[in-house]
């Protein structure tokens, strides 16, 4: 399992994994693929430095990336209590409806809490893509399609490659035209924000669209047949994300003295028929997973999602509230399709040695149809 990235990024397999937890990142590189952090929970600038500064300590002179959320809309800049003057107070009176019916209880400590909201902002973006490249980090990746052309500029003088995320073969081509490096093809099935082409369609078309440009194909990838599908369609790699949430090493929302935390339990009951995508979770169209919470936005009288950002300032504290309660019925966690084969803790290192043992059993397979 090698392409042109391996040698390009010194990395073993061609295998690039999203991530919000640091450790998974971490455990990801030293397991010969690329962890890629997302940036998007952290408020200040000083937060990010400091697990940037733990990255560099952790990953073994390996190399890893950043994923950071640039919207291209307003509101762009201000401060959360400036925004916060946006939301209507019937989207607020039926949130808090909605988690007192779920019987969702408030955070410890003041019971409020602004995380997970300023880092949709376009300032505080370019905050993260300035720490970001103050550390040794390989790659910049923009979930949200290509980044404004001074973060490009920014990027290449640091001699670092930004990679962007794609619906169509369009979005694809704009991206190659504006000087991204990489594509990554994201399919219809994936988990988070997500188009409505699905990857078996959407990955060739795109590596068509794009030329030389290379492309990860993502959405519905976790196991190596799919991975030696995506090489097979045209694609330099992968990109992962949801089958990492099941990981050891994911830290992130509450873990229960007797096991996983409340957002793993419920990925792992979920079958691949239990995802939905909406815009409820950050005001773009998402994959996550289907619960007591999607079914109240739903049901007849609830409002229209905000925006991006203001649905993400709105959901925000109700996001960890429900991350940090003890029904797994009642969580917002974005997943793709994959999540059916999501069946157990195991460590990060375990999941890319099965995608890597497996994609070699698929290639045998085909060897040999090859040959027969």
């Amino acid at each position: 399992m090698r392409t042109e990235l391996c040698d390009r990024f010194g990395i073993d397999y061609p295998i690039f994994v999203f991530t919000p937890s640091e450790k998974v990142a971490a455990a990801v590189t030293r397991a010969g693929g690329m962890g890629v952090l997302g940036c998007v929970r952290f408020n200040h600038a000083e937060e990010l430095e400091s697990v940037l500064n733990w990255m560099d300590a952790n990953t073994d002179g390996k190399p890893y990336g950043v994923d950071i959320v640039m919207p291209a809309t307003v509101p762009t800049e201000g401060t959360s209590v400036d925004i916060d003057k946006l939301i209507p107070q019937a989207h607020r009176d039926f949130v808090a409806k909605t988690l007192a019916d779920l019987g969702v209880p408030p955070l410890p400590g003041d019971g409020t809490s602004n995380a997970g909201v300023l880092g949709w902002l376009h300032s505080v973006a370019l905050s993260h893509v300035d720490v970001a490249l103050g550390h040794r980090i390989s790659l910049i990746a923009n979930a949200l399609g290509s980044p404004p052309a001074d973060v490009l500029e920014q990027a290449h003088a640091a001699g670092v490659p930004v990679a962007a995320l794609a619906g169509t073969a369009g979005h694809a081509r704009r991206h190659a035209d504006n000087g991204v490096d990489i594509v990554v093809a994201q399919g219809y099935e994936a988990g988070g924000h997500t188009g409505e082409i699905a990857s078996m369609v959407l990955v060739p078309e795109v590596v068509d669209a794009v030329g030389r440009t290379p492309v990860l194909a993502a959405g519905g990838i976790g196991t190596g047949r799919q991975v030696a599908a995506a090489l097979a369609l045209g694609a330099s790699g992968v990109w992962m994300g949801s089958a990492f949430l099941t990981a050891a090493e994911y830290d992130l929302g509450v873990r229960h003295a007797d096991g996983p935390s409340v957002i793993q339990q419920a990925l792992l009951a979920a079958t691949s028929s239990d995802t939905l995508r909406r815009r409820i979770y950050s005001g773009k169209p998402a994959r996550l997973l289907k619960s007591r919470w999607t079914d109240a936005w739903d049901a007849e009288g609830a409002p229209e999602p905000l925006p991006m950002p203001l649905q993400n300032v709105l959901v925000a504290e109700a996001h960890q509230r429900m991350s940090q309660s003890q029904d797994p019925a009642a969580v917002a966690m974005p997943v793709g399709q994959i999540v059916g084969r999501m069946n157990e803790i195991r460590p990060a290192g375990d999941i890319i040695a099965e995608l890597v043992s497996g994609f070699e059993l698929a290639s045998r397979r085909l060897d040999d149809i090859r040959d027969s």
